[in-house]
């Protein structure tokens, strides 16, 4: 049977505004001529004994775990996970530790792309959704969020795009079984310049991350800034997306990918 594999995750690029200024990945690109010096003088031989006085591209980068496609991990969240399912909870999972069974599971994409900027989607939108794609949610499916942030990537206004997941919305979620979710937006909230105006309006300051905040009480994990969302279907693919595995990281960089059998 034909396979398609569509490329979930952006490329890690310096100078785009993918973060906020001072989240900002750096990337120094040295070519092959760069390095070739130095490989000629540990070597003792003239730079021009190497073939057209090349040697090897490299690249040396300045990112943090979140920069880029990535996974978040429980420990992310909060110090602890599962205090509705242990008794005081328990230490959260680092990057490390996330079970790689969540992380190849059947997927289902959840089109909020109409919904306006910082939102907060509710456990009633969700069930909506589902009821127009008429799909039930089962253990370990990975729920994917289609916003409108995923058009803005790149440009200005990009963190302050799409709607956002609120804690009750992703509470339901996970008391269905699901542990790995991800959004096209920067992050899995509604974005923090919406969430600020809301906390100055009603002093609540409980909406501050609340979606993430979800995982103090059941664990779970998600992605931030996928892409091409919009070229999967509702659900019938798999999702792939392993993280890099960094010792005792709160988040591990991930190539996400769906695959679709045709």
């Amino acid at each position: 049977m034909p396979r398609r594999i569509v490329d979930l995750s952006v490329a890690l690029k310096a100078g785009i505004k993918s973060d906020p200024p001072h989240m900002l990945p750096e990337i120094e690109y040295v070519d092959h001529h760069m390095s070739a010096p130095a490989m000629a003088d540990y070597m003792g031989v003239p730079v021009d004994a190497l073939p057209e006085g090349e040697y090897a591209a490299v690249e040396r980068v300045r990112i943090s775990t979140h920069n880029g496609t990535h996974l978040d991990a429980p420990y992310h969240f909060f110090s602890r996970m599962n205090e509705r399912l242990v008794p005081g909870g328990e230490p959260s999972w680092r990057i490390d530790e996330v079970p790689l069974d969540w992380c190849f599971q059947p997927g289902v994409r959840l089109d909020f792309s109409w919904l306006p900027d910082g939102h907060v989607c509710t456990p009633e939108d969700v069930r909506r959704e589902l009821d127009r794609i008429g799909h039930t949610l089962k253990p370990l499916e990975i729920v994917l969020v289609h916003t409108r942030a995923a058009s803005r990537y790149g440009e200005d206004d990009f963190i302050d795009s799409g709607c956002g997941m609120g804690k009750a919305a992703t509470l339901w979620l996970l008391e269905q079984g699901v542990r790995v979710t991800g959004t096209d937006g920067w992050s899995w909230d509604a974005p923090f310049s919406h969430t600020k105006r809301r906390v100055e309006e009603t002093g609540d300051a409980s909406l501050i991350w609340e979606g993430h905040r979800a995982g103090r009480e059941i664990g779970y994990c998600h992605m931030e800034k996928l892409t091409n969302l919009d070229q999967l279907p509702p659900h019938g693919f798999m999702v792939a997306c392993f993280p890099v595995k960094v010792h005792r990281g709160s988040a591990g960089w991930t190539r996400a990918v769906a695959i679709l059998e045709e």
